[in-house]
């Protein structure tokens, strides 16, 4: 079990930068463009995860970023992140609860997702 949480750590820390970025382009979507959370989260989503791909493919996993992986990745949490900003218009959540509850769904599910097939190495 413990080898399944290896790189967290990394990952963790690589995560704090991508939540500051997304946070903070999240209310200025929000606020200066009225965009929707949904919208807004999805793009906000998309700028921090781009750089926070390439720097975990580098430093965390030992993998070499590739199109396909960063596809992949952004398909899976993009779909996560517009479906929580939808949730957050839908039941008018503060902005504030709907960037909370996604940061922690993809701290978690960010990781096992990168671990387990994102930045999977093929066996020998």
């Amino acid at each position: 079990m413990a080898n399944v949480w290896k790189g967290f750590s990394t990952y963790a820390v690589i995560g704090i930068a991508n939540t500051l970025v997304h946070w903070q382009l999240f209310f200025v979507l929000r606020e200066v463009f009225a965009l929707t959370q949904a919208l807004s989260n999805l793009l906000a989503f998309c700028v921090a995860a781009s750089l926070s791909f390439y720097v975990n493919a580098l430093y965390t996993f030992a993998v070499s970023p590739s199109f396909g992986r960063y596809l992949l990745f952004m398909l899976c949490l993009g779909g996560v992140s517009l479906a929580v900003g939808w949730m957050g218009d839908h039941w008018r959540l503060h902005g504030m609860i709907t960037v909370v509850t996604f940061s922690l769904i993809s701290l978690t599910c960010g990781f096992l997702l990168s671990r387990w097939l994102v930045f999977r190495r093929a066996e020998p």
